[in-house]
């Protein structure tokens, strides 16, 4: 004698009911019809069998969702603390800043180092380096050290401080040479911020980058550099004398750096003699650019 055949089948079963219930959502909300059932020690789910197929694809799709929305981004790699090139850059300017205040040598540094749009696009490229060292005022230099203390700190942290600094400064170097090109030749500019909004675009490309090798959501891959926008705007476009474009090209230059850094993460593994070369070789370039500066102005 044929058994008759079977009109419901059960397509998931679990010991806890919450579970059951929001797979339950899941076929409302395409309309299936279904039975919520309690067996020995467990739920079950039950539906018609024509609509087996179509349901189990419905929860699939459902569980995959739900995993990547969940699954957590793999931890940034930290290569070091960051402090020690963070110090460096705090030394650093406040020895310029002193040195700029005295007049040391008997040189005005703030006209021999800024950055004067017409003189840069004339080969005076010292400027787009020294002009990160001079600020303004004491209140332009704390709000620098301030914020290079820390963008600075994580970029170190993602690069290591050597390497992260000498691409600070690179990055930076590269604003204000952009902003130089964009700007009318009278157009003058000081101050570290270039080189920081470079630092937050080289976090968030890096980020971002490193994001894009996840399974995860565009929208959650694009949140760094979401969030480096939003933060550009908020701390890079306001105050009387703000130099919007030299803020927006620096931060330009940094997301084309951590792009390709980002990219290159997994051949970036550098150790502490090179960690040491690099920082040493932005220092060197820092010099080199104030001896040119100063010679320049002394003939």
């Amino acid at each position: 004698m044929e058994e008759p055949p079977q009109t419901e089948v059960t397509i998931y079963s679990s010991t806890k009911h919450a579970q059951c219930r929001e797979r339950t959502l899941v076929l409302d909300a395409v309309g299936i019809d279904y039975r919520l059932e309690r067996t020995a020690g467990a739920y079950a789910l039950i539906v018609q069998t024509r609509d087996e197929t179509r349901a189990l694809a419905e929860l699939d799709a459902h569980e995959r969702e739900n995993q990547e929305w969940q699954t957590p981004a793999p931890p940034p790699s930290i290569k070091a603390n960051g402090w020690s090139g963070v110090l460096v850059y705090c030394v650093l300017l406040l020895a310029v800043a002193m040195l700029q205040r005295r007049y040391v040598f008997g040189c005005d540094w703030l006209t021999a180092g800024r950055m004067q749009a017409g003189l840069v696009c004339q080969g005076e490229w010292w400027r787009t380096v020294t002009a990160l060292t001079l600020h303004t005022d004491g209140s332009h230099l704390v709000a620098n050290l301030a914020f290079g203390i820390l963008f600075g700190v994580f970029v170190g942290q993602m690069l290591g401080s050597g390497f992260a600094w000498f691409s600070i400064l690179i990055a930076g170097a590269c604003g204000n040479a952009l902003n130089a090109w964009v700007q009318p030749p009278t157009h003058n500019a000081v101050g570290a911020s270039t080189a920081l909004f470079a630092a937050l675009g080289l976090l968030s490309a890096y980020t971002w980058r490193r994001q894009q090798q996840t399974e995860h959501r565009w929208t959650r891959r694009l949140a760094p550099l979401a969030g480096g926008v939003a933060l550009l705007g908020l701390t890079g476009s306001g105050g009387e004398g703000t130099d919007v474009i030299a803020h927006l090209t620096g931060f330009f230059s940094g997301l084309l750096l951590g792009a390709v850094y980002g990219t290159l993460a997994n051949r970036l593994r550098l150790n502490a003699r090179m960690q040491l070369a690099f920082g040493s070789l932005a220092i060197g370039l820092l010099a080199f650019a104030w001896l040119s500066a100063l010679r320049a102005q002394l003939q």
